[in-house]
């Protein structure tokens, strides 16, 4: 035999690629959504606490501008008791300064005028007065002819149930703010929830991923890997359907 005849009989043939099993392509499948999945947890869960940091916020502030409504509303009825007494008392000089206009008696009409613009320069609040038509600068004369011909200088203010409900307008905003805020954290709180929810669905899918190994069978294999991965996407797009939370912007965390 030749030479070249032994080279031929004594060289290999080249292997062939191999291509890669369908249990190869499902582990590596696997291995991708297993890290994928435990990202969108870390995420869902983040996003969640956020949610629940908001939520917390806006109890304590919705319970704070509740307590400062509840205040108000209490000096407002202060307030109202206050001016009703007042109006007994003007309205008492009022009734003396009309019985000395019928009697005639001069002194007595401008001692109760007097009594009347004093009075009213410490105690009557400005909407008190635009309401019964007073003004700080009359002289006592000025009063005595407010008294006799201006109809609302004798006609109680809180004959009117809007100069009444005006002394709880402040105090109605507060609360109204305080309701404004508390719906607020009531959202954060169902979507922190439901982030939650999404987190569940996440750890379901790990662990589906993570028992695929146990099945022998391929096929089953194939079909866990699928439930698991139609779970995954399922909360995934279930997660982007959920506002994120108030203010939240990804770069303040990193100075931005």
């Amino acid at each position: 035999m030749s030479d070249n005849t032994k080279t031929e009989e004594t060289q290999e043939p080249a292997p062939k690629k191999s291509k890669r099993s369908k249990e190869d392509i499902l582990e590596i499948i696997i291995a991708i959504f297993l890290g994928i999945t435990a990202l969108a947890t870390a995420w869902a869960s983040w996003i969640g606490s956020l949610h629940g940091g908001n939520m917390a916020t806006n109890y304590a502030k919705s319970n704070n501008l509740s307590a400062d409504g509840n205040a108000r509303w209490n000096e407002a009825s202060q307030s109202l008791v206050q001016d009703m007494q007042l109006w007994n008392v003007i309205s008492d000089y009022q009734v003396e300064i009309l019985y000395g206009n019928e009697m005639g008696d001069v002194d007595k009409m401008s001692e109760n005028a007097y009594k009347i613009k004093y009075l009213c320069a410490d105690n009557v609040t400005e909407a008190f007065a635009q309401k019964i038509n007073y003004d700080y600068n009359f002289t006592a004369d000025q009063i005595i002819d407010w008294v006799i011909n201006d109809p609302n200088s004798t006609t109680s203010p809180f004959s009117s149930t809007e100069f009444i409900e005006s002394y709880y307008t402040d105090a109605r905003t507060i609360l109204a703010q305080s309701e404004e805020v508390l719906k607020e954290g009531q959202e954060d709180n169902k979507k922190g929830d439901t982030f939650n929810l999404v987190t569940v669905i996440y750890s379901v899918v790990l662990f589906m991923l993570g028992i695929v190994g146990t099945f022998r069978n391929l096929p089953n294999r194939f079909i866990i890997t699928g439930v698991a991965i139609a779970g995954f996407l399922f909360a995934t797009i279930y997660m982007f359907t959920i506002p994120f939370p108030t203010g939240f912007n990804f770069a303040s965390f990193f100075g931005g």
